[in-house]
């Protein structure tokens, strides 16, 4: 799927929302994955299950596993998340990302990550 094909699957009003932001319409949604790609080596997801509620809303469980130059000395990191998608008339109207930062970004920055992790290991 390219960017240029979101609107076959996003409402033009949708409402996106991460652990870092919330984009508000389409545009907002496409310039959103233009600039994850830029910054992205690789990126591929795995998808373990596809829950549907009620014919309206829909729960997808996934790992993402990416790599960049700025992140864990551009080595691949995985990251276990959570989609919950509302739909109407067969659009999303709603994509939430439910997700760990830390294990995306903090445990994969020089030194904030062995901090993240050892007050991770001392909290655990």
């Amino acid at each position: 799927m390219k960017i240029d094909d979101l609107t076959s699957i996003y409402e033009k009003n949708v409402v996106f929302i991460d652990p870092i932001n919330t984009h508000k319409g389409i545009d907002a949604v496409r310039n959103y994955f233009s600039q994850l790609l830029k910054n992205a080596e690789n990126c591929k997801f795995v998808i373990h299950s596809i829950d549907e509620i009620m014919e309206k809303s829909a729960v997808i469980k996934w790992t993402m596993t990416y790599s960049t130059k700025r992140l864990n000395g551009g080595k691949p990191v995985n990251v276990d998340g959570i989609t919950w998608l509302e739909i109407a008339d067969g659009k999303i109207t709603l994509h939430r990302d439910y997700f760990d930062l830390g294990q995306m970004v903090y445990e994969n920055v020089p030194v904030l990550g062995f901090f993240v992790k050892k007050v991770k290991g001392k909290l655990g």
